[in-house]
């Protein structure tokens, strides 16, 4: 009971000092924006809104819980905050996920912004929106769990924003958001089944579109996969860096 405590406890602190400022709600608000109108409004007229909302949605997520947390992570490293938290009598484990908690769910506000656009423009009947929110809540924990294992790995906020840079703009173009798998050269294909976004897409498509590349069971098996790996290299660099 005490654990859990802690946990809201460290969430609530995270929600009011980081996630629930002004400045970071209406970014989160704006950012997602941004993304859809640049990309509905632009598009081609044989490329619909409903073919484009997958690859929106996985966008906002990616950028939206990345960057937030290389702020909160790296901010509170630089100021012995995070040291003094790892001090707390709760597992490293419970204490992470508190940790990110709240850019979990920043991530999963940040997809709700280009799905609501999309209701207004274009006609969603049809939506496994069953199937969405589970794509969502998986593409925000992968996101989520690489921002963690970025913002772990670097000492200051710019390099935390290198990295993640890194790792997000490859997958804006190796991940089938707007440029499908098929149509990627062959030596390019093997990079994409790398990158976790390419399974939350194709999994998000599946709900939204119909059409996917990859059966669903692998989509969910390896979005997990990759939650848990990222999850895995992150509380064993703290341990390193850290505790031990």
């Amino acid at each position: 009971m005490n654990a859990w405590i802690a946990f809201l406890s460290i969430l609530k602190k995270d929600m009011q000092n980081y996630y629930l400022k002004p400045p970071n709600i209406s970014w989160g608000i704006l950012f997602p924006i941004a993304w859809t109108l640049m990309f509905f409004l632009r598009s081609e007229a044989a490329i619909t809104i409903r073919d484009l909302l997958p690859g929106v949605i996985s966008l906002s997520i990616l950028f939206g819980t990345t960057s937030m947390l290389a702020v909160t992570i790296t901010f509170e490293k630089k100021s012995r905050a995070f040291e003094r938290l790892l001090l707390a009598p709760i597992s490293l484990n419970l204490l992470m996920l508190a940790k990110t908690s709240g850019a979990i769910l920043f991530g999963i506000g940040g997809a709700a912004v280009p799905t609501i656009l999309a209701a207004f423009l274009t006609d969603l009947s049809g939506v496994a929106w069953g199937s969405v929110l589970i794509g969502v809540v998986l593409i925000a924990l992968t996101s989520t769990f690489l921002g963690l294992f970025i913002a772990v790995s670097v000492k200051e906020v710019f390099e935390a924003q290198t990295f993640s840079n890194f790792f997000r703009f490859p997958m804006v173009f190796l991940c089938g958001l707007f440029i499908p798998l098929t149509h990627l050269p062959l030596f390019l294909r093997p990079v994409s089944y790398l990158l976790p976004l390419t399974y939350g897409n194709d999994l998000l498509s599946s709900a939204i579109t119909g059409a996917h590349l990859l059966p669903n069971t692998l989509n969910l098996g390896m979005l997990l996969l990759f939650s848990l790996g990222l999850f895995f290299m992150s509380t064993r660099n703290i341990r390193r860096k850290w505790i031990l």
